[in-house]
């Protein structure tokens, strides 16, 4: 400020110095005066053209031109690019920050939706756009209650009550393939509310399934102890001959017999389920499972066809005698299963065929045929379902538990394998796993 001063009195000085040694006549106050106002007038074209330099450089709003000022405008113009370089400096952090958030939001596994104090859509992440169909080009400032037309959704947003969650059929929901939303909406800001959204229909469906396996876990193990009860309180009520008593102990042992197969073949899942991948660098011979297998299929079939009198035909081929990787005990368990079924399922004097084989594709085999009474084709991609039977009472006849399937497809799945099921009603099925290349390795015979 002094400087400004100082450079303004410099002015008058000179301009009425320079009037005094220039005046020709007699009026040296007139010539001093009007040097003076000269000076004056000099002082204020140089000062106004550094403003007008100041007023250019501020209208292209750069910190970073480089133009210098001198004197008090100089130091204005310094003070002025410190601010703006500021001012540019939180902008472009505040650009970060907000980017950085609304990445977060777009990797968000939940729906998020922003909407202004109109309740208007002002933005929107990919998961959102999928749960309710938005399109950015055109959705953009739209009233979510337009283009959100379920009635519950709308009834949700006229209560205004938000504190709670609202279940809801999502966009591309139908009978087959039902998809359910769960949505909430939550206040921010000022007047702006903030809707999520998350997918909720494999929750459903697994509690569905968890409710359904508790409601048949609970029917098959009722069903034998129901048996039970009864045949006790026969025993200890009634004078029986030893016949009888006899009979009714052997029904007990067989009531007592299926829940134990049935709680076996639960804590069988539970292992599956709860236990890490088998070691696929532990190598089992096939020889001997194939060995074991048949063994148990012609004792099985015995007891089937104790009262027809007629007996299965059961054939084993055997085109590979290699060994094969994963866990002896489950793989044994799933093979056992299929064959155990087809024994049980098969009616007396039919045949089965169990073949361990190469495919052309250079993958190995083990296939159970038979020629029973064949699955429908409705049936066909439910019967690896817990507790699924195609014949309710026909299964319980034959001791089955409904979830031999089941533990069949655990196993395939934690070996890598592949279950396929090809069956015509009244010519027969077949059961194949199939194990890819790697899973398996041919051993030298010995001469």
């Amino acid at each position: 400020m002094l400087g400004r001063f100082l450079g303004f009195a410099a002015c008058l000085l000179a301009g009425g110095l320079a009037g005094y040694l220039l005046q020709v006549d007699a009026d040296l106050l007139g010539g001093r005066l009007m040097g003076v106002v000269l000076g004056a007038f000099l002082w204020f074209l140089v000062d106004t053209r550094a403003l007008g330099r100041l007023q250019r450089w501020l209208a292209v709003e750069s910190p970073d031109n480089e133009t210098r000022h001198s004197g008090i405008w100089g130091e204005l113009a310094s003070r002025m690019r410190r601010l703006l370089r500021e001012r540019d400096r939180a902008i472009a952090e505040g650009k970060v920050r907000l980017d950085d958030v609304l990445a977060a939001f777009q990797a968000s596994p939940n729906g998020v939706v922003l909407l202004n104090r109109e309740w208007r859509i002002e933005w929107f992440n990919r998961t959102a756009s999928s749960h309710f169909g938005f399109d950015e080009r055109r959705d953009l400032l739209q009233s979510i209650g337009n283009l959100v037309r379920d009635p519950g959704f709308a009834r949700y947003l006229a209560e205004r009550d938000f504190s709670g969650m609202l279940t809801m059929p999502g966009r591309d929901s139908s009978l087959s393939r039902p998809v359910v939303l769960s949505v909430q909406m939550h206040p921010y800001g000022s007047g702006r509310m903030l809707l999520l959204s998350r997918d909720i229909t494999a929750l459903q469906q697994a509690e569905a399934m968890r409710r359904d396996f508790v409601a048949n876990v609970s029917h098959e193990i009722r069903t034998p102890l129901t048996v039970l009860a009864g045949f006790v309180e026969t025993l200890q009520t009634l004078d029986l001959d030893e016949a009888e008593r006899q009979h009714y102990l052997q029904m007990m042992a067989q009531q007592s017999d299926r829940m134990q197969t049935l709680v076996s073949d639960l804590l069988t899942l539970s292992r599956l389920e709860g236990s890490p991948p088998p070691d696929l660098d532990a190598w089992h011979p096939l020889v001997p499972m194939l060995a074991q297998l048949r063994h148990d299929a012609l004792a099985l079939s015995q007891l089937v066809c104790a009262k027809a009198g007629v007996p299965q035909q059961i054939h084993f081929e055997i085109g590979f005698s290699g060994d094969l990787s994963g866990s002896a005990s489950e793989l044994l368990s799933a093979m056992g299963n299929l064959v155990s079924n087809a024994v049980r399922y098969t009616p007396p004097g039919a045949r089965i065929d169990v073949s361990l084989m190469l495919s052309p594709a250079g993958h190995l085999q083990f296939a159970v045929s038979d020629n029973g009474p064949g699955i429908a084709p409705e049936h066909l991609g439910r019967l690896t379902e817990r507790f699924y039977r195609v014949d309710t009472s026909r299964s319980r006849d034959s001791g089955g538990t409904g979830l031999g399937l089941a533990i069949v497809k655990h196993v395939v799945q934690r070996h890598g394998a592949n279950l396929s099921i090809d069956s015509t009603p009244g010519k027969g099925s077949t059961f194949r796993i199939t194990f890819p290349v790697g899973r398996f390795r041919a051993v030298a015979q010995s001469d």
